[in-house]
């Protein structure tokens, strides 16, 4: 029964209006693959491309407006903003839009963040919340590809467009190597402080001249027995101790 539940929950969620555009946003992801590799039809990618970066935009302001929050809409967001970046590189790379350096470096960054949530997950915690540096990096390089496609060429508009494709390009990534450097870091300080944590608590525990191991007596004999704080627990289910301060 419980299974059937959660079933009908996650069925539920999908079916809001945010949750659509983020699974439509998904799909589209090999008609641009397809579109930029099979044919070669630039054009209707960029239309794909933009289409993604509205959506993107969308599904949150609707998420808020119509108070239709989910944990499926917080897995589906980022995962369709990383699937498209990566779609995105590696179509790049082979088109030669993008040098194989730049690729490389951000293909590293998504690698390590997803090292970041599997030792998350390892210690209990849930998977670090987007930080408004991430979601800028992401906004930025939604810009930048469209701008690398429309520069392709030696037509008046690939020139002016050109110094702005660059731009974005650099902030936006930079901004997204600075955002893995950020979930490094809220990765280190979560297992820090939860082995810290489980240590102090050790500690306790073995001292036999612990308060938590002698308990208080009144007249009437020991009253009000209590065992250590359960930092343990707190520390693992915590979800915003793997957030930076």
């Amino acid at each position: 029964m419980s299974g059937t539940g959660s079933e009908a929950s996650l069925l539920r969620q999908a079916l809001t209006a945010p949750n659509i555009l983020s699974i439509l946003r998904l799909a589209g992801v090999p008609l641009f693959l397809w579109l930029l590799l099979g044919p070669q039809e630039d054009g209707w990618a960029l239309l794909v491309l933009v289409l993604s970066a509205g959506t993107d935009w969308l599904d949150g302001k609707l998420a808020r407006w119509l108070n239709q929050m989910s944990r499926l809409g917080e897995v589906l967001d980022p995962a369709a903003d990383r699937l498209y970046i990566v779609a995105t590189l590696v179509a790049f790379l082979v088109r030669d839009i993008v040098p194989w350096w730049a690729v490389v470096a951000l293909l590293v960054r998504e690698v390590v963040a997803a090292v970041c949530v599997l030792v998350l997950r390892y210690y209990r915690f849930r998977p670090p919340e987007v930080t408004y540096v991430g979601k800028g990096a992401t906004f930025v390089l939604m810009y930048a590809f469209p701008l690398l496609l429309l520069m392709q060429g030696d037509s008046m508009a690939a020139e002016i467009v050109r110094p702005l494709a660059y731009a974005f390009t650099i902030w936006g990534g930079a901004l997204y190597l600075w955002s893995g450097a950020l979930y490094v870091i809220q990765t280190v300080l979560a297992v820090f402080r939860f082995r810290r944590g489980t240590l102090e608590t050790a500690a306790r525990s073995n001292n036999p001249h612990s308060p938590s191991r002698t308990p208080p007596t009144g007249p009437s004999g020991p009253r009000g027995l209590r065992g250590p704080p359960g930092r343990r627990v707190r520390f693992r289910t915590d979800a915003r101790a793997a957030t930076v301060p």
